[in-house]
């Protein structure tokens, strides 16, 4: 490359690190513990299923107990709410039930019962507080919701721009040097800008892959906006201008789901999402299918049901940048592998967090340096060449 090539791409690199620095160092530091989330519920006796033994309670059979029932019990543990989610498990007879005290209520106002579908107990009443849900919170959208996902978003972007630009500048700093070199003999700040560098290539391609889902991940809201704006409204375009259905009209729960099933055979639901609220119309209930494989159990399909009479209006798969958000959720924290990918995950975590550090060290360092001795450094392979 050109010098003039270099100085561009010098800069492209210092300032789109300088502006997303501190924000990927949150961003970095909240979630090494939520790779580990489900551990950490585990052992801090969170997770209220880990007792739970026998099917899933997204499956069907006697040992299940009744949706209709389970329903029942928990509008009854909640006078005066109406269902608002119902939520399933493939492995264990553990099942969520959201309610409201309307179809279109806040999260805020939402109260989740977690129930034992196989004997129709209690187990827990979950609670939006806790560590975890604050690091959560704080990781998604520092507590401003929509503008704050879009703002971390947005330096999700600016990260890749980083990321992209440092490959660039690697090519000319390697060209004097072995790949890894790291020289601790010399000055503390090359031994720090060897170790920027070295760290920055083995992370990579895991650093271009947890920035790009993140920035889909940030993007949640407005793609969910975008299906029921266009799919869902086709979907139920024959119930425009119909009035809302009280929930004293709401049909069986089990019929709509054997409904479901035969639209999808082989599929375990995931969800149900009831009428009114932004996943459903304000006529059916959205019954969210998974698929049986690797792969396909982590997109959904939603059935639509009327709720009322309990007929298949229609079943169609999330476009694809539906499926781009569910497939980018679970890469962006590990969760497609066991615990050794989550220890991988946590490992590259650590590196990009001293990646960080250490180029906000280096910039610190030589910011009095004048532009073009920096670029000659670049070019030099990390030596500062005096000017002419």
């Amino acid at each position: 490359m050109t010098r003039a090539t270099v100085r561009a791409w010098y800069l492209v690199h210092k300032w789109a690190s300088i502006v997303c620095t501190a924000f990927l160092l949150m961003l970095c530091v909240t979630g090494l513990p939520l790779i580990f989330h489900d551990e950490i519920d585990r052992l801090s006796g969170g997770d209220v299923a880990a007792g739970m033994t026998g099917q899933g309670s997204s499956g069907e059979g006697p040992g299940l107990l009744p949706l209709d029932t389970m329903l029942a019990k928990a509008l009854a543990a909640r006078p005066g709410e109406v269902p608002l989610f119902m939520a399933f498990d493939n492995e264990r007879p553990q099942m969520t039930i959201t309610t409201g005290p309307r179809p279109d209520a806040p999260a805020a106002e939402m109260t989740m019962q977690i129930y034992n579908r196989a004997t129709g107990e209690l187990a827990e009443i979950a609670s939006e507080e806790g560590v975890m849900h604050f690091l959560l919170q704080l990781h998604t959208d520092m507590f401003l919701g929509l503008p704050g996902m879009l703002f971390l978003g947005a330096m999700g972007v600016v990260f890749v721009a980083s990321i992209v630009s440092g490959v660039v500048l690697y090519a000319p700093f390697m060209r004097k040097l072995d790949f890894g070199t790291l020289r601790t003999s010399r000055s503390r700040r090359l031994k720090w800008l060897d170790t920027h560098n070295l760290l920055g290539i083995v992370a990579l391609a895991w650093m271009l892959v947890v920035g790009l889902t993140g920035v889909v991940n940030a993007l949640a809201t407005p793609i969910m906006q975008m299906w029921q704006a266009n799919e869902l409204a086709e979907m139920t375009r024959a119930y425009a201008g119909r009035p809302a259905l009280p929930v004293s009209r709401y049909g069986s729960l089990d019929r709509a789901m054997a409904e479901a099933r035969r639209a999808r055979p082989g599929n375990n639901p995931q969800f149900i999402a009831f009428p009114g609220g932004g996943f459903s119309s304000k006529h059916h209930y959205a019954v969210f299918l998974q698929g049986d494989t690797p792969l396909t159990e982590r997109l959904l399909t939603p059935a639509l049901i009327d709720a009322e009479t309990g007929r298949l209006t229609d079943v169609r798969p999330l476009p694809w940048y539906g499926q781009a958000l569910l497939l980018s959720q679970p890469l962006h924290f590990g969760d497609y592998g066991a615990l050794p990918l989550k220890i991988l995950w946590a490992v590259l975590d650590l590196f990009t967090i001293v990646i960080l550090g250490s180029g906000l060290y280096l910039w610190l360092g030589k910011r009095r340096a004048p532009l073009p001795a920096r670029v000659r450094e670049v070019e030099s392979g990390g030596e500062w060449v005096p000017a002419e």
